[in-house]
């Protein structure tokens, strides 16, 4: 194996490990920053060793055993560590104890409770959505700040600090590397899961930039889901969040022409979903159903998703179905935006006049002042209904209001095409 090939190996050992290994080493040394720093050091050294030694059976113990061995130099002489010191002192032994030629006992039994604690952590309340993402996608997802600023369209620079001040932030707080408590896990898990599929989200129609989406993020996101489904198999609203996005990534091929132009839902080839997607997202949808309990956000969302995936032609799709869901959604999670998306199933099925009435009513709510997709949806039902003057004003002022290129260009097509007897 060639040094080059070795150091690809090692980058994708990095990829798939760092999550565990910084979770396993924060738990020993109660600081996230610190355990990042330690799993760093000993990538380090296996960029150093690796090459020459080849790459050891178990990768993922030898790393964190180097680890360990870093950590006990820390603990025994910097003076950072001196106020916890009364606190680690068991640690300490056991690290002794573990950091042996063993190797195979230096990744702990409890490394999923580890994993989920980090989990918990980076996206913890104290910090905000944007803190909240960067730390999961580099502390969970292995992802370089360089990775993560060129996915944002953000300067490298603001990303490093933005990860700097959150990790500062979780140091200030003395936020505990542990699991919440059953009192709060309800609402702890809700900001985990928002992360996730905000990442999603952001991979899937992103805000700005030149393209339509970001398939990276879209791919991390669904990573990210799948593992917090591992270590959290009994939680509804998880498997609905993975049936949602497994759903929606299954479209991705058809979400876009060779030029990369964006295709609507209504108009995508269907021969070009990915089934194995379509799936896997059912049969986590299937789990999230059969575990009982209230439908949450992510589940009924997962099932308006499903209405879509069954359909094997545009026409066949059970627009009223989802018009229910998303009345039923509007209850759990009230929201202009669901009411929005409501308003366009109702169109569906019971015509665009049925549909306005509805989009209408949400043209005085200030949370879609800036919306662009409320006059983009306005436009759609007014150019059906034969007000093409009306239309193309809403397809205008919606491309005034995106900043993603693409979309832009799209909206000005629409309104472009809006010729008839009134204008």
């Amino acid at each position: 194996m060639t040094a080059t090939d070795t150091h690809r190996a090692i980058e994708a050992v990095w990829r798939i490990e760092s999550a565990r290994l910084i979770a396993g080493l924060a738990r020993i040394v109660r600081d996230v920053g610190l355990a990042e720093d330690l799993a760093h050091d000993a990538l380090v050294v296996a960029l150093t060793r690796w090459p020459t030694t080849g790459i050891p059976d178990n990768p993922a113990a030898w790393l964190m055993a180097a680890a360990k061995h870093r950590a006990i130099d820390l603990l025994r002489r910097d003076r950072r560590l001196g106020e916890k010191s009364h606190e680690m002192r068991h640690e300490l032994t056991a690290l002794q104890e573990s950091a042996t030629p063993d190797l195979d006992t230096a990744i702990d039994d409890d490394i999923g409770d580890d994993l989920l604690s980090l989990m918990f952590i980076a996206c913890h309340p104290v910090l905000s959505p944007e803190a909240r993402v960067v730390l999961t996608l580099r502390l969970i997802g292995g992802l370089t700040t360089e990775e993560i600023a060129r996915a944002y369209l953000q300067p490298e620079p603001t990303i490093a600090q933005r990860i700097v001040r959150a990790k500062r932030t979780i140091a200030e707080a003395r936020i505990p590397f542990e699991a919440p408590r059953r009192a709060e896990l309800t609402a702890r898990l809700s900001s985990v899961l928002e992360v996730v599929y905000l990442i999603f989200n952001e991979g899937y129609a992103a805000t700005a930039g030149d393209d339509w989406m970001r398939p990276a993020l879209c791919q991390e996101a669904l990573r990210l889901g799948r593992i917090l489904a591992g270590l959290a198999p009994h939680a509804p609203e998880v498997h609905g969040l993975v049936a949602l996005m497994e759903l929606h990534a299954s479209r991705s091929a058809a979400r876009t022409d060779p030029s990369g132009a964006p295709v609507l839902l209504l108009d995508q080839d269907r021969a070009r979903w990915d089934q194995l997607l379509i799936r896997r997202g059912l049969a986590a949808l299937h789990r999230a159903e059969a575990l009982g309990g209230t439908q949450g956000p992510y589940v009924l969302q997962a099932a308006i998703a499903a209405c879509h995936a069954r359909a094997r032609a545009a026409d066949e799709t059970d627009w009223s179905r989802i018009a229910t869901l998303y009345e039923e959604l509007s209850r759990v999670t009230p929201s202009p935006i669901v009411d929005l998306n409501r308003a366009v199933a109702v169109s569906m099925a019971s015509g665009p006049a049925e549909g306005l009435k509805l989009v209408d009513r949400l043209t005085a709510e200030p949370l879609l002042a800036e919306y662009h997709l409320l006059p983009s949806v306005r436009g759609d039902l007014l150019h059906k209904l034969g007000r093409f003057s009306e239309a193309r004003a809403e397809f205008k002022r919606a491309a005034s209001l995106t900043r993603n290129e693409r979309e832009r260009s799209l909206l000005l097509e629409r309104a472009a095409r809006c010729a008839g007897p009134d204008t």
